[in-house]
């Protein structure tokens, strides 16, 4: 059986972990690997409905995403998760959990800055905070705790999202799990 693994691309709104995850998505499939894309709103209306926003609600959302990642992860399939998992110990509760099951986990920071995330605005939540209709938006006024030492570091602004899936790429490969 193929050695699954769980991707974990982690970072701000906007800041381009969903579509680098469907490009890398891509780039699997066409080697044969069995991928699974977690997407954080699908979970949210799916798997997490009733929570809100606050950080007990947003650690339960990441525990839950996570044990569904191992899960897929430990039978095979490389579990991709562009989920913005603002707190430092929910990501770590999550790879402890995959170290535990001797799974394994990468995890990815997507360091998009705020200015560059704001002026993409995919879904329009930078314009809706601004204007006074949201809060509580990650990075600008609720908290993100960028990973200290991600297994990778990727600065969207400056390449490409072939560039970027492509140096995700190349560390599953490094790894054995492409």
């Amino acid at each position: 059986m193929m050695t699954g693994a769980t991707v974990w691309l982690t970072g701000l709104p906007s800041a381009g972990k969903t579509t680098i995850a469907h490009e890398l998505a891509g780039r699997l499939r066409e080697r044969g690997r069995r991928v699974e894309l977690l997407d954080g709103d699908e979970i949210r209306e799916f798997l997490s409905a009733g929570l809100g926003f606050s950080r007990e609600d947003r650690h339960t959302n990441v525990q839950r995403i996570g044990f569904v990642a191992e899960l897929l992860a430990r039978n095979g399939v490389t579990a991709l998760v562009p989920v913005i998992a603002p707190y430092a110990d929910s990501r770590d509760a999550v790879r402890k959990r995959h170290e535990a099951n001797g799974t394994s986990y990468v995890e990815v920071h997507v360091a998009t800055p705020l200015e560059v995330c704001s002026a993409r605005d995919v879904k329009g939540l930078y314009a809706r905070q601004a204007a006074g209709e949201l809060t509580g938006l990650t990075g600008v006024d609720d908290p993100y705790q960028a990973p200290a030492s991600p297994d990778l570091r990727i600065e969207s602004q400056h390449q490409t999202v072939r560039e970027s899936a492509a140096a995700v790429h190349a560390l599953l490969s490094e790894r054995g799990l492409a």
